[in-house]
């Protein structure tokens, strides 16, 4: 075939002048009137003060709170001192506000979720103590309930993983919800140094409070030397899925399990950035070699498409020991694609 010279006259009559907003398709038109304004400008990923997302910041009371009419409520948790071995991941909220360019598009799910979905980073928990754990976890817990007690969705940013205990306190309090764990450690192992409170055992925590189904969960990615600690995970009915069978299973297969495990009811996404393999995520406190890679991690997630998400979060970040950033941009992109998730979610307050 030859050079069509009357293909490119057309090409120049119809996009030679046109803006970036500027879209013919109806599909992309719908996103492009979201997000650009009538002179074909969008915000720059640059300006502005830094959020979760670049979505609107909201300040809440922390007491007597008014949610007016948001459907999620992004909420930083920068809090670490529940780890067992290096701190920092205190610092993982501000580190994914930082992240300037994630979205506005989801173009695997076709959504644009700070603009179809009423969605505010709230800012962080108010913290009574920077240093009483069990007490930050009282906080936690209360921020939490307020969230859930007004209709909206968490979605968390920690701090450590022991954060995800007194969330899901307030997510699973009125029945125990199931979860889909995304993680090198399956978090179920018992007291250390005199506390249960720790990064390593909140989802035993919660099955015993009653909170979280383990029938309904599945944990994903789960590799290394701490194995010997999960006795409970099996015991208590949880399915695993070990990085090493990753690749003979297929991720294909893993979105299938996991969706028949937790079905229709009600279902909390936790996922820990050391579940990612540190040649991508360096800046974690408990790195283990032979993680998933982020494209298995955003195909997981992006088939969990319908699926009754009533909450999530994202933890363990720890920047500093990242000098590339990529650990924070991988955190921001997995927070996008668990509020892409939530614009299909049967739990999200219509109208």
């Amino acid at each position: 075939m030859g050079y069509d010279r009357g293909k490119l006259e057309a090409l120049r009559r119809k996009y030679g002048e046109s803006h970036g907003g500027e879209m013919f398709d109806p599909k992309f038109r719908k996103v492009a009137d979201k997000i650009f304004n009538k002179s074909g400008t969008r915000l720059a990923p640059y300006s502005g003060i830094p959020t979760f997302l670049a979505a609107p910041y909201r300040e809440i009371a922390a007491e007597n709170p008014d949610f007016g009419d948001l459907q999620v409520a992004m909420i930083g948790v920068p809090m670490d001192l529940g780890v067992t071995n290096r701190p920092g991941s205190r610092f993982g909220p501000r580190a994914l506000r930082a992240i300037e360019r994630i979205g506005p598009y989801n173009h695997v799910l076709e959504c644009a979720p700070t603009h179809e979905l009423r969605v505010a980073d709230i800012g962080d928990t108010p913290f009574r103590s920077r240093y009483r754990l069990e007490i930050s976890h009282e906080d936690i817990e209360k921020r939490t309930n307020q969230i859930v007690d007004a209709g909206v969705l968490p979605l968390s940013v920690g701090g450590d993983h022991s954060i995800s205990h007194p969330i899901l306190k307030a997510v699973g309090k009125k029945a125990p919800v199931g979860m889909i764990h995304i993680d090198a450690h399956c978090d179920t192992s018992g007291l250390f140094d005199m506390t249960k409170f720790h990064h390593g055992g909140p989802f035993r925590n919660a099955v015993l409070d009653g909170v979280l189904d383990p029938s309904r969960t599945i944990q994903i990615g789960i590799r290394g030397s701490a194995e010997y600690l999960w006795e409970f995970t099996y015991e208590s009915g949880m399915t695993v899925v070990h990085a090493e069978e990753v690749t003979g299973l297929g991720i294909p297969a893993i979105v299938e399990k996991a969706r028949k495990i937790v079905g229709d009811g009600p279902t909390y996404i936790s996922f820990d950035v050391d579940s990612i393999d540190p040649a991508f995520a360096p800046g974690t406190g408990t790195p283990e070699v032979g993680g998933l890679t982020t494209r298995e991690v955003l195909e997981l997630l992006r088939g969990l498409k319908g699926l009754n998400i009533v909450g999530g979060d994202v933890v363990e970040v720890a920047p500093q020991y990242d000098a590339t950033t990529n650990t924070a941009h991988v955190g921001a992109q997995v927070l996008f694609e668990i509020l892409s998730l939530m614009v299909f979610s049967p739990a999200i307050k219509k109208g």
